[in-house]
């Protein structure tokens, strides 16, 4: 009979090993980083998210493990967002992410098939010809998608023959004014992100350069076996997001259930099920921890896009009167963890030197619980480059509010 696991054990269990339970030292970050990756979308959010898990974190010390250590690398990975993870786990995130057919690669790029069909090739051949131009063209450069993609448009237009370059030449239907080619270049570009070609440099104002990886880091990074990269990527899902469930891995990815067996047959002996609503998955050496971890006392201030709430079983940490207000499509608000439950959601803008961050409890809020995200805020303004921050806590009927400030 499957071991039955309840919901507090659950939410102990992903706390810790998302490390929410304790702040690790100030050169944890890429331990923190290496646990399932840290999205940077919206651009910054990474920051607060290795922030809310790791001491002392600094924008200098994020800028220099990056540019200079280059220990840190940022790449398009699950679902094809920008994720950050540790150069040397850069396998686990690329090859382990890429689906190994042409059918799962066309879903985990949605949008994409349309215009292949069109131009009567496959989504492998786009991405070999985008691939034999990409030396040519970003050799001694750093530039952002547009660029990139149209200078690799261009290019690949000239080898085609004619009917298929009036195709490639057509507007198409994804933004006013972009060919349909350069459209698909795009979509090749994330392709070619998970096979070690390109990766993110730094962010330029509000670009987002690309480089060879190779001119990048200096070298090239060693290639894994497939299947294994796979086995160790589902390793790090079940370790922060089990106990779980194939459909959800499936969804955290980015492909189809029905898809998944290149990531579940490598690790397969290593998996034993548990019922968590259901028969769910847990790596057979996180069982005993699984009903060990306690539920951590403090607050963090938790980005949008953090790693602990990427989860999909969703009721598990958040009622679910509350999803549409955790979880927009656009412009999703951050949460705020007090005690271990997600309490509420933050918003924050600023203007000049100025944060104001706005906190919306979802219920009822000690004194003490808005002391120390005050304290929290201060530290967020810093990572922002603000020299002071409002902060305004809204009850949740809105009925009253309460202001304070605080300088960092």
């Amino acid at each position: 009979m499957a071991r039955r696991i309840s919901k507090e054990d659950v939410i102990a269990f992903r706390l810790a090993a998302h490390h929410l339970t304790e702040r690790l030292s100030e050169d944890g970050l890429l331990v923190a980083a290496g646990r399932c990756g840290i999205q940077n979308s919206p651009p910054g959010s990474a920051l607060l998210a290795l922030h809310a898990r790791v001491r002392d974190v600094r924008p200098e010390r994020m800028d220099h493990v990056v540019a200079e250590e280059k220990s840190l690398l940022q790449t398009w990975s699950m679902r094809g967002a920008p994720f950050f993870c540790p150069t040397a786990d850069t396998p686990v995130f690329t090859t382990g992410v890429l689906p190994p057919t042409e059918d799962a690669m066309r879903h985990f790029i949605l949008g994409v098939q349309q215009s292949v069909d069109r131009l009567g090739m496959s989504l492998a051949e786009a991405v070999e010809l985008t691939g034999q131009h990409m030396g040519e063209v970003l050799a001694g450069r750093r530039l952002a998608i547009d660029e990139l993609g149209g200078e690799l448009a261009a290019r690949i237009a000239r080898d085609l023959p004619k009917a298929q370059r009036d195709v490639w030449e057509e507007d198409g239907p994804y933004a006013a004014g972009q060919a349909i080619g350069e459209a698909v270049v795009h979509f090749c570009i994330r392709i070619l992100t998970l096979q070690q070609v390109v990766c993110f440099a730094p962010r330029v104002g509000n670009k987002a350069p690309f480089v060879l990886v190779d001119e990048w880091l200096g070298h090239s990074i060693p290639r894994v076996d497939p299947d294994a990269a796979r086995g160790e990527l589902l390793r790090r899902y079940l370790h922060c997001y089990g106990p779980s469930t194939p459909a959800d891995f499936a969804a955290w990815v980015g492909v189809r259930v029905g898809d998944i067996g290149p990531w579940w047959r490598p690790i397969q002996d290593e998996l034993r099920h548990v019922d968590f609503g259901g028969t769910s998955w847990i790596l057979a050496g996180d069982l005993d921890a699984l009903q060990s971890a306690a539920i951590p006392n403090g607050v963090r201030l938790l980005p949008p896009s953090d790693p602990y709430t990427q989860l999909r079983d969703r009721d598990t940490i958040v009622d679910k009167k509350y999803h549409r207000e955790v979880w927009k499509t656009v412009g999703a608000p951050g949460t705020i963890l007090t005690d271990g439950k997600i309490a509420g959601i933050w918003r924050s803008r600023r203007s000049g030197r100025k944060l104001a961050l706005t906190i919306k409890p979802f219920g009822s809020m000690p004194q003490r619980d808005r002391k120390a995200l005050s304290d929290e805020a201060d530290q967020i303004a810093a990572l922002r480059g603000a020299s002071s921050v409002d902060i305004q806590f809204a009850d949740e009927d809105d009925s009253a509010t309460t202001s304070t400030t605080s300088t960092g």
